[in-house]
């Protein structure tokens, strides 16, 4: 798994160019679906490279999540603007949920508030 974290790029590079291949000899994709698989295919690596890292995943699964969906109505999925956004709000609300089990607060529960006293 360490090449995905050293050559993300690369790999974007070699589905972009079996992508525009296949299409060269008859696979039948239009340019506008073509540049949503490749999409698809950044926000993917990015995804993965965040889960290899630890760090930003939350991001990372949201713009995932967004283009997939892009894709599926680059395909013809007949879902409105409408749709799209509260299919987002809804992985947008388990990420949340999510990163709240990951996050940990500078004072914790049991603490209680000190009182300000005003400098003279």
């Amino acid at each position: 798994m360490l090449i995905f974290k050293r050559e993300p790029a690369l790999f974007l590079t070699l589905i972009a160019v079996a992508l525009k291949t296949g299409a060269a000899f008859g696979l039948n994709v239009s340019g506008e679906q073509q540049a949503v698989i490749n999409a698809v295919a950044a926000a993917g690596v990015g995804l993965l490279v965040a889960v290899l890292a630890s760090d930003g995943i939350g991001a990372a699964v949201l713009g995932f999540v967004q283009a997939v969906i892009a894709l599926a109505v680059g395909f013809g999925a007949d879902w409105s603007a409408e749709q799209q956004a509260i299919v987002l709000s809804l992985v947008a609300a388990v990420v949340g949920m999510f990163d709240r089990t990951q996050v940990t607060a500078p004072v914790p529960a049991t603490a209680k508030p000190t009182a300000v006293t005003p400098s003279s």
